[in-house]
């Protein structure tokens, strides 16, 4: 990307951040934004799922169509959910993606009891985890207690609910977390990275956010971020049955349904997050300048190397 060209897409950018949007690619005019408006929604979207049978939520963040009418590149950010289960075949089909980067959004306590990353050769993945609130160990220790009185007082009446609502908010509102968030799109911006994968535990909460921040600075209309965020219900439903399935036959619990509301991703969950980006920032261009700390310069690069 030329100098000139960085500096005609900055200009686009702080025109279109001073009006509330953002054009499809860092070339693009805003004015065409409301010709392409009205097209979008008769159209429908296709999810680019990666089949893998140890792991059921990897996706090519490509394909998705922006306001005014560019596409996201596929082939150079993808999302997942926890890599330590992939079999060989999985392993030779991820190799296939030219991956240079994995980031790995988990904490410790996770790491410890789900395993490591199993990556192609030559491949590491960087820790950088993003708070939970604890929710990994409020489930361990709920489940572990084999108590349903335990469990329902931890997880039901809407607490699992209330404390997922919590998480969301602290992805906006936690320093640390926002700091992990951004280095992970500087490094997507960077035109010397190569094809990135981030994930989580689920591929669903931390890498939800994280993908629907990302789609929406390229200009892909809210709706179907969110389209590509619930779509994790979709990719999860049947292992997170057979998860249910198990802890009820084991007789570890009594009402497996209890986890529902941490297993899925809901609009709700989405809303909680939005909600606090708004009360902090006055809204999402200001969680990516002033919360995330993205200049014009990076967000220009964002969309000439993502955007076509």
């Amino acid at each position: 990307m030329s100098r000139a060209r960085i500096r005609l897409a900055i200009a686009v950018l702080a025109s279109a951040l001073a009006i509330g949007t953002l054009p499809a690619a860092a070339h693009a005019a805003p004015a065409a934004h409301s010709t392409t408006a009205g097209r979008y929604h008769q159209q429908a979207e296709t999810i680019r799922q990666i089949p893998l049978q140890g792991a059921v939520n990897v996706r090519d963040l490509g394909g998705y169509r922006t306001w005014t009418g560019g596409r996201v590149r596929q082939g150079l950010v993808y999302r997942s959910d926890a890599l330590g289960k992939l079999t060989p075949a999985d392993i030779t089909a991820l190799s296939g993606l030219g991956l240079t980067k994995a980031v790995d959004f988990r904490i410790p306590m996770e790491l410890q009891y789900d395993g490591a990353d199993r990556l192609p050769a030559g491949l590491t993945a960087t820790s950088r985890p993003v708070s939970d609130l604890g929710l990994y160990g409020t489930l361990l220790g709920a489940i572990s207690s084999g108590d349903p009185a335990t469990q329902e007082r931890m997880l039901g009446g809407g607490r699992a609910e209330a404390y997922m609502r919590d998480i969301y908010r602290t992805f906006v509102s936690s320093p640390e977390n926002r700091a992990q968030f951004a280095t992970t799109l500087r490094e997507i911006a960077d035109g010397k990275q190569g094809p990135l994968l981030y994930h989580c535990t689920s591929g669903k909460d931390r890498t939800g956010w994280m993908s629907y921040v990302l789609l929406r600075a390229l200009a892909v209309p809210e709706p179907t971020a969110t389209s590509d965020y619930l779509a994790s219900n979709t990719f999860r439903a049947a292992y997170d049955a057979q998860v249910r399935a198990g802890l009820k036959q084991s007789g570890r619990m009594q009402n497996p349904d209890l986890l529902i509301p941490l297993q899925e991703v809901r609009q709700d969950y989405l809303d909680a997050a939005t909600a606090q980006m708004d009360a902090d920032y006055g809204g999402f261009h200001g969680y990516l300048t002033d919360g995330l700390g993205l200049d014009l310069w990076t967000l220009a690069k964002l969309q000439d190397k993502l955007v076509r």
